[in-house]
């Protein structure tokens, strides 16, 4: 199992590293990068799944997050800007995963929408106050990681909020100079929505 979703991972990867290159104003990432970088996120969710046990309905929450999580710290990385072709359709695939997972666990629903509002609207807040701390981007792409991790639990969304700023913080500091901080989002996003356990959600 761990091997077929490394492999679909990796095909995944290829197929997102594409698509950066075809878009309007096209962001050519390093050879493999995607590939490699989707292929091992997708093997750790499926030996995840296996050791603790999660349900079937929730894999394809860390898989999609995974994808767009890599492609995003790529484009971030290498040009310093979360566009829009990725941000605003993760919130109806977003929604969609989380519909998917209300079918089986309907009371997760409602975290979820609170989630995507709390996280967004954070912010937002800190982005009108302090305009140079956050980019457009980031507020963007806020919504939909509170939607997924909210699925998870209000201690995944709370979690993530905070590892995203301490992260960004550190990195900064040690590196004496403002850093990408999508990509320090992503990962403890990404990381809820893997592991649930880790931040108060099932099994």
């Amino acid at each position: 199992m761990v091997v077929f979703f490394a492999a679909a991972g990796f095909a995944a990867g290829a197929a997102g590293r594409c698509l950066l290159g075809r878009v309007r104003r096209g962001i050519r990432a390093p050879g493999w990068c995607c590939e490699i970088a989707v292929a091992l996120l997708w093997a750790m969710a499926a030996a995840g799944a296996l050791l603790t046990g999660l349900p079937w309905w929730w894999m394809p929450v860390p898989l999609v997050t995974g994808w767009f999580a890599v492609l995003l710290a790529v484009c971030d990385l290498l040009v310093r800007r979360l566009p829009d072709f990725l941000t605003l359709p993760a919130y109806p695939v977003a929604a969609a995963l989380v519909g998917l997972m209300a079918c089986q666990q309907p009371a997760r629903a409602l975290p979820a929408l609170v989630g995507a509002l709390l996280f967004a609207g954070a912010y937002l807040l800190v982005r009108v106050v302090l305009p140079g701390s956050l980019g457009a981007g980031d507020v963007k792409l806020a919504g939909s990681l509170g939607l997924v991790t909210g699925a998870v639990s209000f201690a995944a969304v709370l979690g993530t909020m905070l590892a995203a700023a301490v992260l960004t913080l550190l990195v900064a500091r040690q590196r004496n100079r403002s850093v990408p901080h999508g990509p320090l989002m992503l990962a403890p996003a990404w990381v809820s929505t893997a592991f649930p356990a880790l931040v108060g959600g099932w099994p």
